[in-house]
């Protein structure tokens, strides 16, 4: 699907990538409906909890220094602002540098609601302007804006002409999407039409879209081996440096969900190649991702010795874990990005996934195509396991867990996680994004998951002691109860 980063929106993952939040069935299903078209939603009849794609596509901005959110929407939308301006003093320090970045929300109120408040939100950007001298100004829309028909883009446009910086709108409104990934793009598609500019020059820098850097000192050191420096994107960059994104020799992404629509959009309008393998996630994921890379910066050679050097160190150790793990059971619950590449990396390590649930699922990305980590489990998955989409449902995932006692479970949101553990099933918390990232992150994985198995008192102890609201005729029910059929 052609990227048009001259309009101020882009589309929900919905209607751009025919994504869904409902389905029930298996690794087969799910993959041949994707490619044959016929993958359809099911609404559920009951609905626990979710997430807002504000969050994403605002949190996100926000990770780039010296620059200012303005939050348009009543103060309780602007409840994440504790929490990203911790997150970015914390993590600016950690890299020795200052993040001056503001969050300000506008506040609106009922008699904003009736006769709109476009006139204070300029007078707002103006202020902010004045006091904190952004880099760039980001304008984040609300469910009031929307629903009042709020004209954020003409604010936008008339501020372009008064203030030396760049400004855009990001279309974020909770309703728009069911889907909170569309945030990663709408705040992508900013990046993409205000910061980023032609290319003048080519560098040797690949673009490096992660969420906290956490393996910075790593991939540099690994990618010395190939002559280039990563640059990691969007926390603690500058706008200076997200304007050069396009004289870089390509970009790759910790994870596929969070880089589709830049990586495509790069590529597309900019001619910066996007690397587009399974995630460098285990053994077969890294070194796939890798060799890819060497394909596309023509350091095939290098990529080579570097992956025979590694493997000497890392392969023996991993594999003696395996002989430990063959055999056990485990179920997973995160989003579609680590789904599906950590099922692979279980699989790799011997362990049986029986059920993977998804928080949503892209049945296609950007360039058309089926997610890499979906068409290579179709290939290589040892068994059929079972799938669902559910945008994190507890009440499902404890039916599930239930139903199957697994020997652990696995989750991106500690939410979930400690529900496992007070059914006393061991639980393991991939916080992390580089977790399972490479050679060591791999063997690092292997050893924390064989300590979680053979250290399993807290959870006894824990589901001894606690109540769960659920009943026997909950857990007698089929997981896919609440989803309706399928719609024509």
């Amino acid at each position: 699907m052609a990227i048009n980063i001259d309009i101020p929106d882009v589309g929900t993952r919905e209607s751009r990538l025919g994504s869904i939040t409902g389905y029930n069935g298996d690794l087969h299903d799910l993959v041949n409906k994707s490619q044959c078209g016929g993958l359809k939603n099911r609404d559920r009849c009951f609905s626990q909890s979710s997430s807002c794609n504000a969050g994403c596509a605002l949190g996100q901005l926000s990770g780039i220094r010296d620059i200012a959110i303005i939050n348009h929407a009543p103060s309780g939308c602007s409840a994440i602002a504790p929490d990203v301006n911790v997150a970015n003093a914390q993590l600016s320090a950690k890299r020795g540098v200052t993040n001056s970045t503001v969050f300000i929300g506008t506040d609106m109120n009922e008699k904003d609601t009736v006769f709109g408040a476009t006139k204070s939100l300029r007078d707002i950007v103006i202020e902010t302007y004045k006091r904190y001298k952004p880099k760039a100004v980001f304008i984040g829309t609300s469910c009031v804006t929307g629903i009042i028909g709020e004209d954020v883009d003409s604010v936008v446009e008339e501020l372009k002409k008064e203030l030396p910086i760049p400004i855009a709108a990001v279309h974020c409104e909770g309703f728009r999407s069911r889907i909170w990934a569309s945030g990663f793009d709408e705040c992508d598609h900013a990046v993409l039409s205000t910061i980023v500019k032609p290319a003048k020059t080519k560098r040797n820098v690949i673009n490096f879209k992660n969420f906290f850097e956490s393996a910075r000192e790593e991939i540099i050191d690994i990618f010395k081996n190939f002559d280039v420096e990563p640059f990691f994107l969007y926390q603690n960059s500058t706008v200076e440096e997200l304007s050069r994104l396009s004289e870089s020799l390509a970009t790759v992404c910790i994870c596929g969900t969070l880089g589709t629509y830049l990586g495509n959009g790069l590529e597309e309008k900019f001619g910066v190649p996007y690397v587009r393998t399974i995630n460098p996630l285990g053994i077969a994921g890294f070194e796939t991702w890798l060799r890819e890379i060497g394909n596309v910066i023509n350091k095939g050679t290098e990529v080579e010795d570097y992956i025979a050097r590694e493997r000497e160190i890392y392969i023996p150790q991993i594999d003696a874990i395996k002989k430990e793990l063959k055999g056990l059971r485990a179920v997973l619950g995160m989003g579609p990005g680590y789904t599906f590449e950590v099922s692979r990396v279980l699989q790799e390590l011997g362990v049986e996934v029986v059920w993977a649930a998804a928080w949503h699922y892209d049945k296609k990305y950007d360039n058309g195509k089926v997610p890499p980590a979906l068409d290579y489990l179709l290939e290589n998955s040892p068994n059929n396991f079972k799938l669902s989409i559910a945008d994190q449902q507890n009440f499902e995932i404890l039916n599930i867990l239930n139903k199957y006692k697994p020997d652990i479970y696995f989750s991106r949101h500690p939410g979930t996680t400690v529900w496992a553990i007070k059914q006393g099933i061991p639980a393991l918390f991939v916080a992390d994004e580089y977790m399972i990232f490479g050679y060591k992150g791999t063997l690092s994985f292997a050893r924390t998951l064989l300590d979680t198995l053979k250290n399993r008192s807290f959870e006894k102890n824990l589901a001894a002691r606690s109540k769960l609201p659920y009943t026997d005729w909950w857990y007698k029910q089929e997981n896919g109860k609440f989803l309706r059929e399928e719609r024509k």
